[in-house]
């Protein structure tokens, strides 16, 4: 995968384990890095999001490493990147924004034990 090379990649799966089946989702395993907010609700309000408390530090750290590649390299991620700046995010707030991204795409490749490919697999018509 573009912006993960052999070491990040080896970091990842060493934290993941390769068991898709700890993880479940894209959004538990953006959690467990600590890419994704989680709640902090009271009984009136229900929109309060934070870091989560516990999260697996070298996981995000390695996701942040790949996203940071990646968006030196890439036009694509770039362009997110800025507009997360000019939204107001912070510079680490914007560069997680893409690494969250990344997990999703990492995650369906992992579970489907795939490579990565610049083009998407075309759907075979019935």
């Amino acid at each position: 995968m573009p912006g993960i090379n052999n070491l990040l990649g080896a970091e990842i799966l060493a934290v993941i384990g390769g068991d898709m089946d700890l993880s479940g989702s894209p959004d538990r395993l953006a959690t467990y890095a600590g890419l994704a907010p989680a709640p902090r609700d009271s009984g009136k309000v229900g929109v309060n999001r934070h870091r989560p408390k516990r999260y697996h530090q070298r996981l995000q750290r390695a996701l942040f490493l790949a996203a940071m590649s990646r968006i030196t390299r890439c036009s694509e991620s770039r362009r997110h990147f800025d507009r997360k700046r000019a939204g107001g995010k912070r510079h680490s707030q914007a560069v997680l924004a893409p690494a969250q991204l990344r997990v999703n795409v990492l995650w369906a490749l992992l579970r489907g034990q795939r490579h990565y490919e610049l083009t998407p697999p075309e759907a075979t018509a019935p």
